[in-house]
């Protein structure tokens, strides 16, 4: 198995959750999304309102191959950031399907996506502004596990 695989298997799957609305609540107040293809499976699962933290994972033939954990807020108190990060999440980027683009702009909103590394070992932050005011922030690591 590839990265070149994992990478196209993140992208369906960040695309099919979260982003999508596709949540489950779980018995312990957790929140879920779950997407399977073939030999891959991905969980999604984090807890919190604001603020929030979560981790995700992809096993390969079951074991675990990837994961990634994050936290962050959305500083409105509303959650009038988490329309722009669902839609960010959606175009998740080809070469770095970790989280979002590296800049979108949607309406009076603007996401910015910064990280280090690539796809197997990486550590980031996005923000989202309203009019130059930072209203949603999470910090994010991750990369491949299991490897030894």
């Amino acid at each position: 198995m590839g990265i070149n695989s994992l990478k196209e298997f993140l992208i369906k799957a960040k695309r099919d959750g979260y982003a999508a609305g596709n949540q489950i609540k779980e018995v312990d107040g957790s929140y879920s999304t779950r997407f399977d293809d073939g030999d891959f499976k991905f969980h999604d699962n984090w807890l919190g309102g604001e603020p929030f933290g979560g981790r995700e994972v992809v096993f390969y033939k079951r074991k675990p191959y990837w994961m990634m954990v994050y936290y962050g807020a959305d500083l409105t108190g509303k959650d009038s950031a988490i329309p722009t990060l669902k839609k960010a999440l959606s175009q998740t980027p080809d070469d770095f399907p970790a989280r979002g683009p590296k800049s979108l702009k949607e309406k009076e909103f603007e996401y910015k996506n910064k990280w280090q590394g690539n796809i197997e070992k990486f550590s980031g932050e996005e923000k989202i502004s309203k009019k130059g005011k930072i209203v949603y922030s999470a910090n994010y690591a991750g990369g491949l596990v299991n490897r030894v």
